[in-house]
């Protein structure tokens, strides 16, 4: 029988979480096999396959804030649509040219940052118009709902790509991820709700977009809430693109783990972002939105040092155990900080605190992945994982001594820099 309550009974919201849902495990694959490319196809070098993470992240660094712009000036759904199909015929050109034995790193590097241009677009664009599509109180039951579609993805799309990597080759299993974007994409283009233009603060035709990007980050560099948050993802995302940026050839070289295995690992592991996406609402509501962010920003880094150690002998309940910890603190973490900062942001101002955030914490990435990879070649692989689980331990730490800490319950929106009062 079909669920009546909630956001079950929004035929919007579920389609626009039916086109997450086929792009989110298509993406898993695409995830697995676009390094495993460089690694197993090209063989080429851990610095390689670091500068290749490098370079999708790098449009996080330079189009951020003037997507955020981009996004407050116009409607949000043909932004998630392009950013689909975009993503589509970029990922479909790598099987082309391994067809006809032309794949290189090069290509893969073009590919990569195009890649993260067209993500950049959407992720923006995607944070800022879940509001408009639902009501404020159903922001974490509908960040709850897109979080378990993810961590089920998680859960099932490694293995599935593991497998298809080990019988198609890497190369062919980017056809599943391209195929997802065109699901995607065609579900968004069925979502009939109206998206209205956000309101502009006033009637200027054209205002700069460099005075608007300087508003953002105003917004949310002058207020405590936002600004505490921003430093402990982007500690976390630093740390973890460091070791992640070299995980993969690790997993391989190290630990000596097959395509299969890795996958197979991943997906047992999502476990804990699915019990995490399961009970986010209900741990928010019991401890309050401070102590959840603060208590889960504490639980998601220290596994990553059971990466670091574990044994060429019996790699797997060491990596299991360290990504079910991280995946279920990280998991409610994301629920929870993203449903706040979208709950006290006025409409006008989503895509511009969106795109901040965004170049804020996931900024610092590319240079995670670069070091990581110098660091890989300089002092080795395990090394490196020791090195980004070290980092990572610091992150709780802007938001424990923050007013993030004393929040109880989700505020009002607030229009200008002063903060929300806390319950």
């Amino acid at each position: 029988m079909w669920p009546t309550g909630g956001l079950w009974r929004h035929p919007d919201f579920l389609k626009l979480w039916s086109a997450e849902t086929i792009s989110q495990f298509g993406s898993q694959v695409g995830q697995l096999a676009l390094p495993l490319v460089a690694v197993i196809v090209l063989e080429s070098s851990a610095f390689e396959v670091a500068a290749l993470t490098t370079i999708m992240f790098l449009p996080f660094i330079l189009f951020t804030l003037p997507a955020g712009v981009w996004v407050d000036r116009t409607r949000r759904r043909p932004i998630l649509i392009a950013g689909d199909f975009g993503r589509l015929v970029l990922l479909a050109t790598v099987p082309i040219a391994y067809a006809f034995d032309a794949v290189t790193i090069w290509q893969l590097y073009v590919v990569g940052f195009l890649y993260g241009v067209c993500t950049v677009f959407f992720d923006v664009a995607y944070q800022s118009y879940l509001p408009s599509l639902v009501a404020r109180d159903q922001l974490i039951e509908g960040n709850s709902k897109l979080e378990i579609s993810r961590s089920a993805s998680q859960m099932a799309g490694p293995g599935l790509g593991g497998i298809l990597v080990q019988v198609l080759t890497a190369p062919y299993a980017l056809l599943v991820d391209a195929i997802s974007f065109l699901g995607s994409g065609l579900f968004l283009l069925c979502i009939r709700r109206t998206e209205q233009l956000p309101e502009r603060e006033d009637d200027a035709p054209h205002p700069s977009m460099f005075r608007e990007a300087r508003e953002g980050l105003g917004y949310v560099l002058g207020n405590r809430y936002l600004r505490s948050i921003a430093a402990c993802t982007g500690i976390s995302n630093f740390a973890t693109s460091l070791a992640f940026a070299v995980f993969l050839v690790y997993a391989v070289r190290e630990l000596e783990l097959s395509p299969a295995a890795i996958g197979i690992v991943f997906s047992i592991s999502s476990v804990g972002s699915l019990a995490a996406a399961l009970t986010a609402t209900r741990l928010s509501s019991r401890l309050g939105v401070g102590p959840t962010i603060v208590g889960s920003a504490f639980v998601f880094a220290p596994p990553l040092f059971l990466i670091a150690a574990a044994p060429p002998s019996a790699p797997i309940p060491f990596l299991v155990a360290a990504f079910v910890l991280f995946g279920y603190g990280a998991v409610i973490y994301n629920i929870t900080q993203i449903s706040f900062r979208q709950a006290i942001c006025p409409e006008r101002m989503q895509g511009r605190m969106n795109s901040v955030m965004r170049f804020i914490v996931w900024g610092v990435m590319p240079i995670g992945s670069l070091l990581g990879g110098a660091l890989a070649t300089w002092i080795g692989l395990r090394e490196t994982m020791w090195v980004g689980a070290a980092i990572g331990v610091f992150a709780f730490v802007p938001v424990l001594f923050s007013p993030v800490r004393k929040l109880r319950e989700m505020p009002e929106p607030i229009d200008d820099i002063p903060e929300p009062a806390v319950a």
